[in-house]
């Protein structure tokens, strides 16, 4: 998602004027206010205020020149931001902005897919400010669905709205919701796109808006840019028609889309159960809006009943446990451990805000906390990939299950899919291009896809990320571990101990100006790190893979390692993943982790120099 559009420089008048002509056209009377009361104090008017109150003028003014330094821009999957009044920001404004900008671009796409299935050839229905024939609206639909962050509901009904008064039907969910659950509810409606109004695992202070496509999958080029298009050419946000909330065309649904989604979710996920012995489990929902449904799914899965996490059960938008509600973040999941130890749980399972990733700690023989492990999300996605895989393998036309991760996970999976006679897709990072790595292609039938940031898609129920039906996978293959007198960590050892250790870590450098560091590093590339040789180098943005588009990133190749570079889609940081490979050639497997954790600090090390001097 995208953070923030082109600097603008003003001066003083031109930044009052844009404030002022922003709150004359801004629909939230408490963002208006807010606005207000921003510019009075960024613009004091007596000197005596200026001389009492310097510091908190400065920073007011800083405030107010980032708030329209540029706009929120439609980027990687839709919007994210801070909650607050202006452009650069997240509030109802911007929204509306965008929902007019969707509902522009779906009655244009519906209309010209009209005018080609009725052979009349292309119009101009397809460009932004293209007409639209009448009726377009008829054949257009859109599913609503919102978190429990601050404006969440807010937003959501602002949506709703504005796409009914362009005549769109709307199929809102009942509030809140996790984001899985409106991704799957995309294709069961055969809607032509949803929305989810959420910001995922970001700071309390955020919120976001998520577009996905009539596949169930997020936004992908070109469409998410001929959005952002629109949004740019649209007049007074006064002018965009804002449908009552008793309108006919707004359909607010129950309980029956969590159940069908429960049903084939559990199918999908769960496999067999019997015989499995009882699971001691403590999950928590980290104060977001998964556990309810994740609760249904457990027990409808056949499960016992997780101890959740008290503190963090209920949904609160402060997020008050967690200094981050990234499950992935260090101290995230220490509430959840310390019950784990406290009631000898022998699971942990985590589900983000929003309940689209899953993170997982399971016990291994020690005392206290030392004896529990927080798996990576490539531990995790092996885990899973090698269990469906399997299950599976009695399936009609086995070699064309596919499984798929990205460039910057960990290669492990190949390798099991290849020994399982199934097929493997690696795609560029995000949900968006996983679940579409079988598309177009006869016969494929997708298993499982993964990411190493917590994402998990077990078949084809969401065609997204989705951490509840990774939750019922990996509590099934828990289940059969124990069943068979083995842990989940010996299921690990036995997938390293054939494929040899896959050992992962991540650098990350901040940096205001991302493009720089890479033209330098594209400019003049390392030829070693820690002494180890770059034996090949592959630059995606001029030299993609077959089936990737092109992107900015670097892959550095080692003897026995890999190296992948590339700027974050919604931060100012330059991300980098490393993978460490060690053969067993003999070895044992705790000999084996030994040699690549020595081969990682200086690696680290070393792309740490490379990205400070580049």
């Amino acid at each position: 998602m995208g953070e923030g559009g082109v600097v603008q420089v003003m001066g003083e008048a031109e930044l009052r004027a844009a404030a002022g002509a922003w709150i004359a056209d801004d629909p939230s009377a408490g963002d208006r206010a807010e606005l207000r009361a921003l510019l009075d104090r960024a613009y004091a008017a007596a000197e005596a205020d200026r001389g009492a109150a310097g510091g908190s003028q400065a920073q007011a003014l800083a405030e107010l020149r980032d708030r329209f330094a540029g706009r929120l821009e439609f980027g990687t999957a839709g919007l994210r931001g801070v909650i607050a009044a202006g452009p650069n920001r997240m509030n109802r404004a911007v929204v509306r902005a965008a929902t007019a900008a969707v509902a522009g671009w779906l009655l244009d796409s519906a209309a010209a897919t009209a005018a080609v299935a009725a052979g009349n050839g292309p119009s101009d229905a397809g460009r932004p400010g293209g007409s639209v024939p009448h009726g377009a609206e008829d054949a257009v639909s859109v599913v609503v669905g919102c978190d429990a962050r601050h404006r969440s509901a807010e937003f959501a009904d602002e949506t709703v709205r504005v796409l009914a008064g362009t005549g769109i039907t709307v199929h809102m969910l009942p509030q809140p919701g996790p984001t899985p659950l409106l991704a799957f509810a995309v294709r069961h409606l055969a809607a032509s796109a949803g929305v989810m109004i959420t910001a995922s695992h970001n700071p309390a202070a955020d919120n976001g808006y998520k577009l996905y496509l009539s596949d169930g999958a997020q936004v992908i080029p070109p469409a998410d840019a001929e959005i952002e298009a629109r949004i740019a050419s649209l007049g007074p946000l006064s002018q965009i028609p804002v449908a009552g909330a008793g309108s006919p065309l707004i359909t607010r649904h129950g309980d029956e889309i969590a159940r069908a989604y429960l049903d084939q979710v559990v199918a999908a996920a769960a496999g067999a159960r019997a015989g499995w012995p009882k699971l001691n489990v403590v999950y928590t929902p980290m104060h977001g809006v998964a556990g309810n449904l994740m609760l249904r799914a457990i027990a409808q899965a056949g499960f016992a009943a997780p101890h959740v996490v008290a503190a963090q059960g209920r949904p609160d938008p402060d997020f008050p446990t967690v200094a981050f509600p990234n499950p992935e973040e260090p101290g995230a999941l220490d509430l959840a451990l310390a019950d784990a130890l406290r009631l000898g749980a022998e699971l942990v399972v985590a589900s983000d805000p929003d309940g689209d990733r899953l993170a997982v700690a399971t016990r291994r023989p020690g005392d206290g906390l030392a004896g529990w492990v927080v798996l990576t999300g490539d531990q995790v996605g092996a885990l899973i990939g090698a269990s469906l895989l399997e299950r599976t393998a009695g399936d009609a036309d086995p070699a064309n299950r596919l499984v798929a991760s990205t460039i910057v996970s960990s290669t492990l999976l190949s390798k099991i899919a290849a020994t399982a006679g199934a097929r493997y897709a690696e795609t560029l990072t995000g949900f968006k291009w996983i679940v579409r790595a079988g598309d177009g292609v006869p016969g494929v039938r997708f298993v499982f896809g993964y990411e190493e940031a917590l994402g998990y898609a077990v078949g084809d129920v969401v065609r997204d990320k989705d951490g509840i039906g990774a939750a019922l996978a990996m509590l099934a293959l828990a289940a059969e571990a124990k069943a068979a007198g083995r842990s989940v960590l010996d299921r690990y050892d036995a997938l390293e101990t054939a494929h040899g250790v896959h050992l992962t870590s991540q650098v990350t450098l901040r940096t205001a100006d991302q493009a720089q560091v890479m033209r330098r590093l594209r400019a003049d590339p390392p030829a070693e790190f820690a002494g180890q040789p770059v034996t090949g180098l592959l630059d995606l943005a001029v030299a993609p893979r077959a089936g990737i588009l092109a992107a900015d990133v670097l892959i550095f190749r080692l003897p026995g390692a890999r190296v992948v570079l590339r700027p974050s889609g919604t931060e100012p940081k330059i991300k980098c993943y490393i993978e460490i490979v060690e053969p067993l050639g003999g070895r044992s497997l705790p000999a084996a982790r030994g040699s690549a954790t020595e081969r990682l600090a200086p690696l680290r090390h070393a792309l740490e120099t490379v990205l400070v001097n580049a």
